[in-house]
C-alpha cells in the first residue's frame, strides 16, 4: 500500500489529518505557517490523492486507518497529532495506539458519532445517522449527486450545492466517495471511559461556536466525561473553518503546540 503523503520543514514531528472530501492539501496554509519550526506529514487517508481507495470485504475501522500510516510513524520518537471531523476521529485512534510517543493531540471538530448511540433521541445523534444513511443509500445505488448535495448543504449551510458550478459538483462527488467507508465508523466500540484513560491528557478540541448539532454534542459528550482535556471555542467559520477560515484556526493550532 504505497501511502501519498506531504513532508516539508524541519524540528518535532506535527502529522495533519484531513477531513472528508478534502485530502491533505486542506492544510496548505498551515504547512507554510508551521514548516519553518516544525517538520510537517501531511498523508492522504484511504481514496484521497494518489494514495489507494478501501478494496476490502470488511468494515473499514480508525485503527485501519492508523495501519496506513505506519510506515511514516513508526520510526517517530515523538509526535504531535492534528486532526479535522473524521481525520479527528482517527486521529484519537493513532494517539490510543501510539500513546507513548505522542506529545500533544489537537481535535478540530472530531467527529466519533456512535458515543451519541446511547442517547439516540438526541439531535445531533439523530443527524449523523441520517447523514449516514444517506451516504450508504445513494453510495449503494450511485446516486452521488444526491449524496453529495445533501453532504454539502449539512457541513457549509443550505444553498451551498446550489452555489456550485457543474464542474465544482462533480470534483465535489468524486472526493466524497471515499466516505462511503468513513461511516463505518458508526461500528466503532471503544467508550468514551477508554477514550479518557487512553488518551494524552495534553489534548485539545477546538470548535466553532456555529457548527452543527452533532458536534456541538459530541464537544458536550467529551467536556463532561473528560473535563481535563482543553476546550477552546472560535467564533465563526463552522465546521469547515480549517478550509475556509485557516485565519482564524491556524494561529490556534499554532498557539496550542507552542505551549507548554
Amino acid at each position: 500500500m504505497k501511502l501519498d503523503y506531504i513532508e516539508k520543514g524541519q524540528g518535532e514531528t506535527v502529522l495533519l489529518l484531513h477531513s472528508t472530501a478534502a485530502g491533505n492539501k486542506q492544510w496548505r496554509k498551515l504547512i507554510e505557517l508551521l514548516s519553518s519550526s516544525y517538520r510537517i506529514l501531511a498523508p492522504n487517508l484511504y481514496g484521497y490523492g494518489t494514495t489507494p481507495s478501501w478494496s476490502q470485504p470488511n468494515r473499514q475501522t480508525l485503527a485501519d486507518h492508523v495501519s496506513l500510516l505506519e510506515g511514516i510513524l513508526a520510526d517517530e520518537p515523538k509526535i504531535n497529532i492534528v486532526g479535522h471531523s473524521f481525520g479527528g476521529s482517527v486521529a484519537m485512534m493513532a494517539a490510543k495506539i501510539h500513546k507513548p510517543k505522542v506529545n500533544k493531540l489537537i481535535l478540530i471538530e472530531p467527529n466519533p458519532f456512535y458515543l451519541l448511540s446511547n442517547n439516540k433521541d438526541s439531535d445531533g445523534y439523530k443527524e449523523a445517522v441520517a447523514l449516514c444513511d444517506v451516504i450508504k443509500r445513494n453510495g449503494d445505488k450511485g446516486t452521488w449527486n444526491i449524496a453529495a448535495q445533501y453532504f454539502a448543504d449539512y457541513w457549509n449551510g443550505n444553498g451551498s450545492w446550489e452555489e456550485m458550478d457543474s464542474e465544482r459538483r462533480s470534483k465535489y462527488i468524486s472526493a466524497l466517495k471515499p466516505n462511503y467507508h468513513e461511516w463505518d465508523l458508526m461500528n466503532e466500540t471503544v467508550s468514551i471511559e477508554e477514550w479518557k484513560h487512553s488518551l494524552p491528557t495534553n489534548t485539545t478540541v477546538l470548535m466553532s461556536e456555529d457548527t452543527v448539532q452533532s458536534i456541538k454534542d459530541i464537544n458536550s459528550l467529551f467536556k463532561s466525561k473528560i473535563p481535563e482535556w482543553r476546550y477552546i471555542k472560535y467564533s465563526e467559520g463552522g465546521h469547515m473553518a480549517p478550509l475556509t477560515h485557516a485565519h482564524i484556526i491556524n494561529p490556534l493550532i499554532e498557539k496550542v503546540l507552542k505551549s507548554n
